[in-house]
């Protein structure tokens, strides 16, 4: 994970129900909307985030169990097989 990835999950820890756009959560982690658009993207690929609809993204189920320490990061890395 890149260090922008732990300010987009920083920024949906603390505002759980949300839905946000990569311009408002670039924002506020102070990232290039771009960038975050493409992380979220990953993200969303990864299940962690939800694509909401209209460029809107949300904390999925298995986010938050990420963010609750109830999925170990290894389970976020792909397998040799996905490389």
């Amino acid at each position: 994970m890149s260090p922008i990835d732990y300010e987009i999950l920083h920024f949906f820890e603390q505002y759980r129900d949300i839905q946000a756009s990569p311009k408002v959560i670039g924002a506020n982690i102070d990232y290039d909307r771009n960038y975050t658009g493409k992380r979220c993207r990953n993200f969303a690929d990864h299940d962690l985030l939800e694509r909401a609809g209209d460029g809107l993204y949300q904390l999925s189920e298995r986010g938050e169990k990420f963010l609750d320490g109830e999925l170990p990061a290894s389970e976020l890395e792909p397998d040799e097989t996905d490389v």
